[in-house]
């Protein structure tokens, strides 16, 4: 027996005594709230899509700096993070690389090593993962890239001059009608569900660090009038492919990552249906300022008012959904660009300082209240990453992985550890939602 065989089995076993002991435990739901042990859990989490890529001992992978990062996160009072669990192709500029799957049905074990990694390292610090597993946009590959795989056709990149982002969406909402595209997104469901774990020894099905799995990135019908012919198949393809999912795991919870009204077209009666299904255990939304054109950061202080209105207003309605479905509801994409739209670390966060804090504090209202809030994610932690050229920011392979996507500029919506006043709001706020006491009968 070598030593990494004896590591493996010592920490299996430590993670077994753990787990009989009453820690860490599954995160459950129990009407509107989340729960831990029976106890109520309520947490202020973050995006870190990257995590995996960073914990691979490969290119771009620095486990060393991830480490630092879950500290600093820690420490900081943040538990949750919401990562990528699996990402397509390697053929376009802009997307995630080295993906987890570079060629349909082939998959990239020192990538998936790096999600194991990351797991057994957030275990240690008793946090929790919620793992999306697909995306409808481009820059992890994705339904679009499963869509040309099984098609034989080239991938319609809305970056390019020769397609509009009409063409790209209802291609990659194509993915729903399927089925060659969703045999293979299935024979991957099954592969990482059932996967254990080569640091804990842990199969992933098993894993109480994993909080939810997660269909996809924000799905969505698609754009214009096929988007809404196709309200009908998208809610079928949720409903069937968490159904599928519980059919191989009993222990976690499963979740659409779906936008809210604007990933649902603008349907409330959309978006309470595909949350509204037993096998979907509670709502997600997102919130998008500066994509909705609800703010300008070139014209801050003229547009910030009516933005941060429109956000409250978004953020009520969705409230009121979750009571309706009665069921709990995160937050868990929501950022702001640097003020005059810069991407320089140097630049000022004014503006972004001021939504966070406008937004926490209607998650803290709402979940001491009782409420259905529960949690969030801010979009998105840029943590000790650096940007190649924060002037012309366009990431590319070998650059260092920041909370920006490779399909935007890096800096964007970056929370960077040079961000004092940032990282104090986050501090400020993870401490109040961890001290949150919720009465047994309160809604």
């Amino acid at each position: 027996m070598n030593s990494r065989t004896t590591f493996i089995i010592i920490v299996s076993l430590s993670f077994f005594f753990i787990r009989c002991n009453g820690q860490p435990q599954f995160v459950k739901v129990d009407g509107t709230h989340f729960t831990i042990g029976g106890k109520p859990y309520h947490f202020l989490g973050t995006n870190l899509w990257y995590g995996a890529n960073l914990g691979a001992l490969t290119e771009g992978g620095n486990q060393e700096r991830l480490v630092k990062e879950l500290d600093l996160l820690k420490s900081i009072g943040i538990n949750n993070l919401r990562v990528l669990g699996a990402s397509e192709g390697q053929t376009q500029s802009n997307t995630v690389n080295p993906p987890m799957q570079p060629e349909l049905g082939q998959y990239n074990e020192n990538v998936l090593q790096g999600l194991d990694f990351l797991l057994a390292e957030m275990e240690k610090r008793n946090m929790y993962a919620v793992v999306y597993l697909n995306n409808f946009w481009i820059w992890s590959g994705g339904m679009a890239q499963y869509g040309a795989w099984t098609k034989g056709v080239p991938l319609p990149n809305p970056f390019f001059e020769e397609y509009t982002w009409h063409d790209f969406m209802n291609f990659s909402a194509g993915f729903y009608t399927n089925p060659e595209a969703n045999e293979y997104y299935r024979i991957y469901l099954k592969m990482l569900i059932n996967r254990k774990n080569t640091v804990t020894g842990v199969r992933y099905k098993d894993d109480p660090t994993i909080m939810s799995w997660q269909l996809a990135n924000e799905p969505r019908p698609g754009e214009g009038e096929q988007g809404k012919r196709n309200f009908t198949v998208f809610g079928n393809w949720i409903d069937e492919t968490a159904s599928y999912i519980k059919s191989l795991d009993v222990n976690h919870l499963v979740s659409t990552g779906n936008e809210g009204l604007a990933g649902a077209m603008w349907s409330d009666s959309l978006y309470k249906r595909i949350h509204s299904y037993e096998q979907i255990d509670y709502l997600t939304f997102h919130l998008w300022l500066l994509n909705w054109t609800w703010f300008d950061p070139i014209k801050a202080e003229e547009t910030y008012p009516e933005g941060a209105q429109k956000a409250s207003g978004y953020i009520e309605a969705h409230i009121g959904y979750a009571r309706e479905v009665g069921k709990p509801l995160v937050l868990e994409e929501f950022g702001l660009p640097r003020d005059g739209h810069i991407y320089s670390p140097k630049a000022s966060t004014k503006y972004r300082d001021q939504y966070f804090d406008l937004v926490f504090s209607k998650i803290v209202e709402n979940a001491r209240n009782g409420g259905p809030l529960a949690g969030s994610n801010f979009w998105t932690w840029g943590g000790f990453g650096k940007a190649r050229d924060p002037q012309n920011a366009v990431w590319k392979q070998g650059d260092d992985f920041t909370g920006d996507p490779p399909q935007e500029p890096q800096g964007r919506n970056s929370v960077f550890v040079t961000d004092s006043s940032t990282v104090e709001v986050l501090k400020k706020y993870a401490g109040l939602m961890n001290e949150i006491k919720v009465k047994k009968n309160a809604q």
